[in-house]
């Protein structure tokens, strides 16, 4: 595949095929702070680093950063990893105004080991910061077009990365008149197709193809939503939401034995990210939540939410989750398990999530 320039580059050039765009010592990740932004920001660091488990980027917060912050943490040489140092700079709009040509002399002169990633909502190319990063850097466009024939290149592009996902990261064929079912199916937006990809592979198990007749069915459109609603507004502690849309569902006919397996998809990345936290801690390291959920496999485009909704279950709950899965699946599974103590297993777990639960 021939090499992108930069004015060019979209953030599924970089996804589909990275060697399509060298990394360079400055990037600015354009988007709305979704998933495919964070996707690219997760994609480069893997390329500059060599995927190298143990060296993660330093994430900071450009709303809250002092400029020495991100020059301290492009300086700071690594104990342990790659030599290559990420620096990632979120919601990084404010900080560029406020320090725009400091950022400029840097991107004149940057560190050769380290990479300065810049997310930004907007990104006004006629700046001399936009056209020193341009020169130097790259510009990663990580937005839908309203209109014009970039529409067309972006459902194009969306597609082929889906069939690469399913590839790569599932190890299942991803069928050409399956994925145009799924984008005529559900939003154009990246993070709700990949969360489909994920559990369209789990249905058709590793080396298997995701045919049309899967997708429809098993893509369900507002049953599939409605479900996701439960496992946010439980993680989030908010038990009277997450037992009202349960109801609901339930009332539309939905299977509690069907629901079971996608709430503990989730819930089970909770507890893998409170054991290797837990692990961390007792090598004497200094682990982050959002590291360990990564590390747990929370998409990226979750990130943000499960670090937030896994503050609010705690520690001493959340070293408990594999146990109160492992007794819902149980109870679910026994003999005498009716549709109406099915339920109450729900209940339960959803109860045990909120913030008002008590670890016993």
């Amino acid at each position: 595949m021939a090499k992108k320039s930069a004015a060019a580059v979209t953030g599924f050039d970089l996804l589909i095929d990275p060697s399509a765009v060298m990394p360079r010592p400055v990037v600015a990740i354009v988007g709305d702070g979704g998933f495919l932004q964070h996707e690219v920001c997760r994609a480069l660091a893997a390329a500059i680093t060599g995927g190298d488990a143990d060296s993660t980027p330093e994430i900071i917060d450009g709303e809250t950063a002092q400029l020495r912050d991100i020059l301290d943490a492009l300086c700071e040489l690594s104990l342990f990893g790659s030599s290559q140092r990420v620096v990632v700079l979120e919601a990084a709009d404010d900080f560029i105004k406020n320090h725009r040509d400091r950022l400029e002399d840097y991107v004149a002169s940057p560190q050769d080991d380290a990479t300065l990633i810049l997310e930004v909502s907007s990104w006004p190319g006629n700046t001399r910061l936009a056209k020193a990063v341009a020169e130097r850097g790259l510009a990663v466009k990580c937005t839908m077009p309203e209109k014009g024939p970039e529409v067309a290149q972006y459902h194009r592009q969306l597609k082929d990365w889906l069939v690469a996902v399913a590839k790569r990261q599932f190890s299942v064929e991803l069928a050409r008149p399956a994925v145009e079912q799924l984008v005529e199916l559900l939003p154009p937006e990246p993070g709700i197709l990949y969360q489909e990809v994920a559990r369209l592979g789990l249905l058709a198990a590793p080396g298997k193809q995701i045919d049309a007749e899967l997708v429809r069915e098993n893509v369900g459109g507002w049953r599939t939503r409605k479900t996701w609603d439960i496992i946010d507004a439980a993680a989030d502690g908010r038990a009277a939401d997450a037992l009202q849309q349960l109801d609901r569902l339930l009332a539309a006919g939905e299977e509690p034995y069907a629901l079971l397996p996608q709430m503990a998809s989730t819930v089970r990345k909770f507890a893998l990210a409170v054991r290797l936290f837990d692990e961390a801690e007792a090598r004497g390291q200094r682990p982050s939540i959002r590291h360990s959920l990564e590390r747990a496999g929370m998409p990226p485009f979750k990130l943000a939410d499960a670090e937030r909704q896994l503050k609010q279950i705690g520690r001493p709950r959340g070293r408990q989750l594999y146990q109160w899965l492992l007794a819902a699946d149980l109870e679910l599974k026994g003999y005498n398990s009716t549709k109406d103590r099915a339920r109450r297993v729900l209940e339960t777990l959803i109860l045990r999530l909120s913030s008002e639960a008590f670890t016993k």
